[in-house]
């Protein structure tokens, strides 16, 4: 698999790895918009609960592009990778592929940046630790 990207120069690690059900087709035969996105917000909610070193909430879709319709059949891999960090909040570029048929193409489906905060014990931002 290639591990490129435009902007970043890189895709970052593999989060999540599922295969869509029938249960998530729309009337077109694709899969979702919204299966999409809820899988990238939990795969950009893992690092960046990593980064924070606890607690994070989502608080902003900056950018999202859907590029290819998901298939019934596609395997879905959501990379995740740190693009940038302040001092309570880090955004995370959200790249979703899929792997398609017989001939095992790799197909990228959407592209996103997701902004996390990191949380405090009572649900309030607070600074991300030092690298």
């Amino acid at each position: 698999m290639t591990t490129d990207t435009a902007k970043t120069g890189k895709r970052g690690e593999v989060v999540l790895r599922l295969v869509p059900h029938l249960t998530d087709i729309n009337a077109n035969g694709h899969i979702f918009g919204g299966w999409v996105l809820s899988q990238m917000d939990i795969a950009g909610g893992i690092v960046a609960a990593r980064i924070a070193r606890g607690a994070v909430a989502t608080v902003a879709i900056e950018s999202m592009t859907f590029i290819t319709p998901i298939l019934l059949g596609d395997v879905v891999s959501v990379y995740a990778v740190e693009e940038r960090r302040g001092r309570t909040s880090v955004a995370i570029r959200i790249d979703v592929v899929a792997i398609r048929g017989v001939g095992m193409d790799e197909v990228l489906l959407t592209s996103g940046v997701y902004t996390f905060v990191a949380l405090d014990a009572n649900h309030r931002p607070r600074p991300l630790p030092d690298f």
